[in-house]
């Protein structure tokens, strides 16, 4: 079937229960257009993409309808079949603009790779066929994971010596409009390597090729001079072994067609537990659902392994294998192989099938194999529960080829107390004289990584999520007569104390290892580049930290007063050993509340600026838009903040109180002082994604962005017993704030939110209906019985918390929605716990208790949303229902909510209480 007979078939589905007529909202005096007549959107419709149902009057044929044609426009709303919409212009130029190229530093820093992009797919792209096999979605034309995002081109600029960019220089050679993926530095930055796949007829695109250009010239060609080896990039590509060779992951020139689904099964599907195994596991999706998907995952993630030179060498490594990692050792003398193999599973994903780990040498001969894992199925749902065996196997980046890893001592399971409850081994790359592994540290709370130096410092950290304790560890890994001490020991949740984490510098061998830094004294120093987290938001840093003492001296620090800025990585580290102070050079970003993000160096010892690039602002209409972190209090005591942004030009006293999106995602913290504490920075710039809230302040709506809503479980006490109440007394201190500011009207407030955000915006409209008048969830799940093993942070079975499941699930209070709620939701949701039918379900419980309410299906969309067609339809549905049921909300829908309070027959659940809340909260929005 061809993709436009796709497209055709795969109609938007919109399920509608009744609506008012639509006005549009009144602007701020920038962004008013002057009145012109206007024209019916059944003129303008065209078959899938429409012209928006609302706007500014007097635009293009892609502006909204006039108010006389809108009751036609919801009668063909309700048919719940329509095509793609656009959302008004103001919107759509904010989303069509270019997006910025991603940035690729090389090995020596003295060349900047411009990676260009393309705007929003379209929706033929997520048309493509795809196969969901073990918690992968794989495009089997390509060998590829599917819907995967490309770069259009690739240009290379020189670093001058003064800091400014050379010219650029493009790469050529690959065909035109090529999709290109994977792009990497050979170790002396004189090549690059990248994919390049083509689209062909029938929507398909072609299998990968790979790739390699000259730096200096720009000219590319492919690696392989046969035409038939292609790549296999299901899970690893290929990388650099050294200056000339890569190895690359390639379809096994004798794979033949993929496997045939029998016509007729050759027996039932059986899954037994006659063991009497204690197994439980969250909703995975996109599983293995027979020996058929089985095979069928065999035969696409199945690669062979080939060394290719860039002279033309071309050499098989290895038997073929589902290979999901390949990683050369520092000296390039060794490759550890990972891969998983059979028996598969029906109830997890690949990433828990049987592994196994082999190290072979670099020229394609087999050493041994560091350990084969069973299958994992039992791994506990409790937090910080882990696999057993060796896990986090990886190269020492100091060391030529030393290998170290991680083994559980409580079998995985966080719910086991024992000490110590995980050790870090190493050994070497070839056993001498059947040496065994050597215990590197053990730690008490659960494994979270090392940064490694040299033979004298690595810093081992390791944490507690129950606890939230973290800690990091000081060690000597060579020098046995050194003791570990803990260098910090904090709450992750106290972002206050946060002492940053180590600059990191390139070695010789091409590895990354902690930067010392000489002071021409005696001691050890290392850089801490920290988020500098303040009462007043973030002023990140750069300290010069002795690793001995602990005294730490700040050397530089972002502007605090207009500017962000942060450190981005350290540009003097051509050379191995301690760089000296006085030669540091460090590339930053900068950018302000209205000035978008731009790089520079900086220069020591003058701390001299250099502005390397010049990125043109995404959205110059919004330029002058107002932001400001605010901070209020809840009922119990906890500072909240959130982030308060309103239209260019705006001014409270002539346009008045504004409609305003609340939009956030709830947290789980373990006190109230970490709850109450400041994330983010007052002067960001305010980036605008695609499905961005901020949208709508080209549309004159007041967004509050991310206020904090902290569910709290101090001690033993489990956060989401108090779901419900925490959620309520966050939202009402945040509306009381932007209400009491005058820039917000309290009849006016919609809210919204994404995953568990959807989840928070449907617990709102249920619990606290006198705050808003309308929600927007997206790709939520509103009912907790469904994901049973577990959700979020929570992990208690819902046997354990059948109370808290029900409580927290809106599903179950349907009955008590009473304001108009959107739904939206991708048709391919692979999102654990989000499945698609959690919305279709709870949008059927809502039209069986008369809930003005909406479903909107998104065919082909995932957990996140990503063709151009469906993004715009999402906008348009949005704004169509702020309009509606915002911007034009009345009193009497308001009235009708405390009307039903003032009935409402007080219970043993305290309903009556909320009710005397909601009318005391309303009188005092009034007054």
């Amino acid at each position: 079937m061809s993709s436009l007979s796709i497209l055709h078939r795969a109609c938007l589905r919109v399920a509608l229960f009744p609506v008012a007529p639509l006005r549009p909202p009144r602007l701020p005096r920038s962004l008013r257009l002057p009145h012109r007549s206007t024209m019916s959107s059944a003129a303008s419709r065209l078959s899938h993409i429409a012209t928006a149902a609302s706007g500014a009057a007097g635009e293009s044929n892609e502006t909204a309808a006039a108010a006389s044609g809108l009751a036609q426009e919801d009668d063909d709303l309700s048919s719940g079949e329509m095509g793609y919409r656009l959302p008004p212009k103001e919107i759509q130029d904010i989303v069509d603009a270019p997006p910025l190229p991603v940035l690729s530093f090389s090995p020596s820093k003295d060349k900047i790779l411009f990676l260009k992009r393309r705007a929003l797919p379209p929706l033929s792209d997520l048309a493509k066929p795809e196969e969901k096999l073990a918690g992968v979605r794989i495009d089997g034309h390509s060998n590829t994971r599917s819907r995967m995002s490309f770069y259009t081109g690739i240009g290379i600029h020189k670093l001058m010596d003064n800091g400014t960019l050379g010219p650029e220089k493009e790469v050529h050679g690959y065909p035109e409009g090529a999709r290109i993926n994977f792009v990497t530095w050979s170790h002396d930055g004189r090549h690059l390597s990248f994919s390049v796949r083509v689209d062909e007829e029938d929507n398909k695109s072609s299998k990968l090729r790979v790739w390699v250009a000259d730096v200096e010239s720009g000219a590319a060609r492919p690696l392989f001079k046969s035409p038939e080896i292609y790549l296999n990039a299901i899970f690893d590509s290929f990388v650099w072994i050294n200056n000339s060779t890569l190895l690359v992951c390639t379809i096994p020139v004798s794979c033949g067609a993929p496997p045939q689904k029998p016509s007729v099964p050759s027996g039932p599907k059986i899954q037994s537990n006659e063991t009497k195994n204690v197994v439980q596991v969250r909703t995975f999706q996109d599983l293995l659902k027979d020996e058929y998907d089985a095979d069928l995952f065999d035969y696409y993630a199945t690669s062979q392994l080939m060394l290719a030179s860039l002279d033309g060498t071309v050499k098989p490594m290895g038997p073929p294998a589902v290979y999901t990692s390949i990683d050369p050792s520092p000296d390039d003398k060794y490759l550890m192989l990972s891969s998983i193999h059979r028996p598969y599973s029906y109830i997890v994903p690949c990433g828990r099938f049987p592994k196994k780990v082999e190290l072979w040498t670099s020229d394609g001969k087999f050493i041994r194999e560091l350990c084969d894992l069973p299958l994992a199925e039992d791994i506990p749902i409790a937090t910080s529960s882990v696999r057993k065996g060796k896990r986090s196997i990886f190269w020492r980046p100091d060391k030529p080829s030393t290998l170290y890893w991680v083994e559980t001592q409580d079998g995985g399971d966080a719910k086991v107390e024992v000490s110590p409850r995980d050790i870090v081994y190493m050994e070497n790359a070839e056993l001498v004289n059947g040496e065994q592994p050597e215990i590197l540290h053990k730690l008490d709370l659960r494994y979270g990584g090392i940064s490694w130096c040299d033979e004298s410092l690595a810093l081992v950290y390791e944490s507690w999520y129950k606890t939230r304790k973290t800690r990091t560890w000081v060690i000597s890994p060579d020098k046995k007569d050194v003791s570990p001490r803990i260098l910090f020991d904090r709450s992750s949740e106290d972002v206050y104390s946060d002492p940053g984490s180590p600059m990191l510098r390139r070695t010789a061998m091409g590895t990354y290892v902690i930067a010392k830094v000489n002071k021409q004294d005696e001691n050890t120093y290392i850089l801490l580049n920290g988020m500098g987290a303040t009462p007043e938001g973030n002023v990140p840093f750069l300290d010069l930290f002795d690793i001995n003492t602990g005294c730490k001296e700040r050397i530089w620090e972002s502007d605090k007063e207009k500017y962000f800025e942060t450190v981005v990585a350290l540009m003097s580290d051509k050379i191995d050993g301690e760089l000296p102070l006085d030669q540091l050079k460090i590339l930053t970003s900068k950018e302000s509340k209205t000035e978008n993000t731009q790089y520079y160096l900086q220069i020591w010892p003058e701390k001299k600026q250099v502005q390397i690039t010049n990125f043109p602002h995404p959205y110059p209409q919004l330029a002058s838009l107002y932001k400001e972190m605010i901070r209020y209090q809840r009922k119990d005591g906890v500072q909240l903040t959130a982030k308060l942004y309103l239209p260019p030009g705006y001014d409270a006293s002539k346009d008045g109180p504004l409609p305003c999106l609340v939009w956030s995602y709830p947290g789980e913290f373990k006190s109230k002082d970490a709850a109450g504490q400041v994330r983010g920075s007052p002067n960001e710039f305010s980036g605008i994604g695609a499905t961005s809230p901020l949208l709508w302040l080209a549309r004159g709506f007041a967004i509050l962005s991310g206020p904090t809503i902290p569910i709290i479980g101090e001690g033993d006490v489990e956060a989401n017993d108090s779901y419900v109440e925490q959620l309520v007394t966050s939202a009402e201190a945040a509306v009381e704030e932007v209400v009491r500011r005058g820039v917000v009207h309290p009849d006016k407030i919609a809210v919204g939110g994404h995953s568990y955000g959807a989840f928070m915006t449907a617990n709102l409209l249920a619990h606290a209906p006198h705050l808003f008048c309308c929600g927007i969830a997206r790709s939520g799940a509103y009912n907790r019985t469904l994901t049973p093993f577990g959700f979020q942070n929570e992990d208690r079975t819902l046997w354990e918390a059948t109370n808290t499941y029900v409580e927290m699930s809106p599903f179950m209070s349907a009955n008590k929605i009473k304001k108009p709620i959107l739904l939206i939701h991708g048709e391919q949701d692979n999102n654990s716990g989000t499945l698609t039918m959690q919305s279709d379900r709870f949008f059927n419980a809502l039209k069986g208790h008369g809930v003005q309410s909406r479903l909107v299906i998104l065919p082909f969309e995932s957990h996140g949303y990503s063709a151009r067609e469906s993004i715009m339809h999402v906008l348009w549905e949005s704004d169509r229902w702020l309009q509606k049921y915002c911007v034009n909300s009345t009193s009497k829908a308001d009235s009708d909510s405390v009307s039903d309070c003032k009935n409402e027959t007080l219970s043993a659940s305290g309903g009556g209480a909320a009710c005397e809340d909601e009318l005391r909260l309303r009188e005092h929005f009034v007054k």
